[in-house]
């Protein structure tokens, strides 16, 4: 696949389901992408990590593609299983570094340590975000927490999951996704 089919098929997911729910949330799938990747320019982050950011919820949207296993927390649908490692294998295979991947892998791990380093961070979290917890298998152990602090994107992802919390304003609107698919493009043509 070239880059540009790979670049027109994953952001046809995006036209496809991204006016779906966001997973118990008030925002749509492209409003959280969107406002995620707008808090990680904010904060000077490269542009694989804006994408990465942008793209941290890619799971989901295939799961819904796919009609994947969705968590369920209390009756409530909280998007799909494993969201993160078959969003981490999508764009790994349409030939996306290891920068975006393991970012995309690494958010759900970034919410588990949290959890487990600060015990008020899970009263921060959103009654979704705590019903995906329990899902993803809750705090860390300190063996798991070890081996998450060695990453070496690890400051990295804990800053997403500060921009993945921040990034459900249902107030903003959807903008063009052009600057993304540039953004994209040029990253999987640099590989």
């Amino acid at each position: 696949m070239t880059p540009e089919e790979g670049v027109a098929q994953l952001f046809g997911l995006y036209e496809k389901w991204g006016n779906s729910n966001y997973i118990g949330e008030e925002v749509s799938q492209l409003q959280h992408a969107q406002q995620a990747a707008r808090q990680a320019r904010l904060s000077g982050a490269s542009e694989g990590t804006i994408l990465g950011a942008f793209l941290h919820d890619v799971g989901h949207i295939i799961g819904l593609e796919r009609n994947l296993p969705e968590m369920n927390y209390n009756g409530t649908k909280l998007g799909t299983v494993d969201h993160d490692k078959i969003g981490e294998d999508y764009l790994r295979n349409l030939g996306f570094p290891d920068e975006i991947t393991e970012f995309v892998r690494g958010h759900v791990q970034a919410k588990r340590y949290l959890v487990w380093k600060d015990k008020n961070y899970h009263d921060k979290l959103t009654e979704a975000s705590k019903g995906t917890l329990v899902c993803q298998g809750g705090p860390m152990t300190a063996e798991e927490a070890k081996l998450f602090e060695n990453q070496p994107n690890f400051q990295d992802i804990l800053l997403m999951r500060t921009w993945d919390e921040k990034a459900k304003d249902p107030d903003l609107p959807v903008e063009d996704n052009r600057e993304m698919m540039e953004m994209a493009l040029k990253i999987l043509k640099s590989t």
